[in-house]
């Protein structure tokens, strides 16, 4: 539920408080300076979790640890709150500094996602390394085992490149001013006449309302395409270990084999995610545009 959940409340709200926000920092870099932070304190909760509960008073080894459970839970309603929060300031400045040119912003749209599936690729190489944690010894404690230890790994390399990138981008990149808005102008976004704004829940139900019906359409197959992937993405390694491989959790070596193996699976689709954001404009114009091959894909 929190993908879902934090994806529908999260990227409107920061959406439009990012629209509207006039600090001396700009529109969007606020909001992707709290965005990665907010990471960095979620993927701590995340990796520490069995030290934390630990130390809180859950029991060593095999059985229940609920305070660990917890603070996993909690840590990763953060994280997906977080990646809600840094994502969408992330692609509106894409916009912004596309000055409003199409083929600039179907560049920057096209890269962006090469880069997500860049590091999607890396995430899952990585995880695939069993001896990541030899790189932070540290990483290892009674209440984390060689597994806990390869994930928190992997966290502190993720959070030094989150933040060392982060930093560089909001250092070097410089937003475009937000042109002032007039009198008028602003009375009239506030109804004319002196009249309240609408509210933030009000402006979006309203633009909801006011939708043609083809884009009805695109949004209804949009949320049938994440309601498909959503379960393939979380139970593709558990099903092939199981199913495939015919292994049980914590029971031999061909649960893990099997989790290796969908791992691979998922690594192997960022690739073809890669490939194909940098080529989508290519193969649109040769099957007779992004719509039909859109349209496509989607049956495929």
């Amino acid at each position: 539920l929190c993908g879902p959940i934090s994806g529908m409340i999260v990227q409107p709200v920061v959406g439009y408080y990012s629209d509207n926000c006039s600090s001396r920092f700009g529109r969007r870099r606020p909001f992707i300076a709290a965005g990665a932070a907010l990471v960095t304190i979620a993927v701590f909760l995340i990796g520490f979790a069995a030290d934390l509960g630990h130390a809180s008073g859950d029991p060593l080894g095999k059985g229940s640890k609920p305070r660990a459970i917890a603070v996993f839970v909690v840590g990763f309603w953060i994280l997906d709150v977080a990646n809600n929060m840094l994502q969408g300031p992330c692609r509106a400045l894409l916009a912004d500094l596309s000055g409003g040119k199409a083929g600039r912003m179907r560049t920057s749209n096209a890269f962006f996602s090469f880069f997500m599936a860049v590091g999607n690729v890396l995430g899952y190489a990585a995880g695939s390394y069993s001896r990541l944690y030899k790189i932070f010894p540290f990483s290892k404690t009674p209440a984390c085992d060689i597994y806990c230890a390869n994930l928190k790994s992997c966290f502190f390399i993720a959070v030094f490149l989150l933040l060392s990138l982060t930093i560089l981008a909001l250092t070097v990149v410089r937003e475009n001013e937000l042109p002032e808005k007039d009198e008028h102008e602003i009375d009239e976004k506030a109804g004319g006449g002196g009249k309240s704004k609408v509210p933030f829940f009000g402006e979006i139900f309203g633009a909801l309302k006011d939708l043609p019906r083809p884009m009805w359409i695109l949004l209804l197959v949009t949320c049938l395409n994440w309601i498909a992937w959503f379960p393939f993405f979380l139970y593709v390694t558990d099903w092939m270990a199981k199913e495939v491989y015919g292994g049980k959790v914590g029971d031999g070596r061909l649960y893990d084999l099997g989790v290796h193996a969908g791992a691979l699976g998922l690594l192997l689709n960022s690739v073809v995610l890669g490939f194909m954001s940098l080529s989508v404009e290519f193969l649109g114009k040769k099957i007779g545009g992004v719509k039909r091959l859109w349209g496509i894909l989607n049956f495929v």
